[in-house]
């Protein structure tokens, strides 16, 4: 087994930098800045994305925005950004929190099934993969909101733990201004503290929690600024976050999750599933 598989395994978390040149850096961001250009978002769809379990049960629970995104190109926005009729308060290019969650991608070398991504999976063992979601998160300047800590496995739940696997695409510099990922090295291996589910068809909330996140200790996270093109790896149980942007420079990443298929099952209750129309698409082509 090579060292960086075996520090992932240690870690829970492993950075490849140089994983994408800036030029394919550049045209993803390119791509999504046409996608953004052309945002049409109704009043009523206007969602402040929110890590805050209060906030998430408001904002993403009530609505089938959230809920029905698993395959579409939906647009959540930063807190603050809009008056109290749903106007934007900032130009709309800057308002936005990242799009998901739909498995299209910006395309390129960073796209979901692009050769060296393959190429990658297969060397960490993965049998049959499947992209259960995609992000583009902006970590916009000045606006960036924090994302407290938390585990991906929460959100995406999976029989037996351990299948859900984070890839992360850094299309700018992350660092301490901008708010890199944080992580706690080894948290990947106690389960899980907290899920979020479905809830029962009827209830006022689309979604709700089962379980709590602990108390961390803040001296337990280790900061990982990486450069534009680095490639994270984030294992579904590990624990991580980043902090609020306060700088003047956005901290743009793609994102998207893999599960392996082989002897797993996808729990029924994630907020997140698939559709005999629309199945979570194999990453090996």
């Amino acid at each position: 087994m090579s060292q960086s598989c075996l520090q992932f395994q240690e870690d829970g978390f492993l950075v490849l930098e140089g994983f994408l040149s800036a030029d394919e850096c550049v045209a993803m961001q390119q791509r999504i800045g046409e996608i953004v250009a052309k945002m049409d978002v109704p009043l009523h769809c206007r969602t402040e994305f929110s890590t805050q379990e209060e906030e998430q049960i408001r904002a993403q629970g009530s609505t089938d925005y959230f809920l029905s995104s698993g395959d579409k190109i939906r647009f959540f926005f930063e807190k603050g950004v809009f008056d109290k009729k749903g106007n934007f308060l900032v130009p709309p290019e800057k308002s936005v929190n990242k799009i998901g969650h739909g498995k299209q991608g910006p395309g390129g070398a960073g796209s979901v099934t692009s050769a060296p991504l393959q190429a990658l999976a297969r060397s960490l063992g993965l049998q049959m993969p499947v992209v259960v979601q995609s992000m583009y998160i902006f970590k916009q300047p000045h606006l960036g909101g924090e994302v407290t800590p938390h585990q991906d496995a929460t959100f995406l739940y999976t029989e037996p733990l351990g299948r859900v696997l984070g890839i992360w695409l850094a299309l700018e510099d992350a660092t301490l201004e901008n708010g890199c990922l944080w992580f706690i090295p080894g948290s990947h291996t106690s389960g899980v503290s907290r899920r979020m589910v479905r809830a029962p068809a009827g209830s006022a909330s689309g979604i709700s929690f089962l379980g709590s996140e602990p108390d961390r200790d803040n001296s337990l996270f280790v900061p990982t600024p990486v450069r534009r093109g680095a490639l994270v790896l984030i294992h579904g149980e590990v624990v991580h976050k980043s902090e609020q942007n306060l700088s003047a420079r956005s901290r743009q990443a793609y994102t998207f999750h893999l599960m392996d298929t082989s002897g797993t099952v996808w729990s029924p209750e994630n907020w997140l599933q698939p559709t005999a129309e629309l199945p979570f698409p194999p990453l090996y082509t």
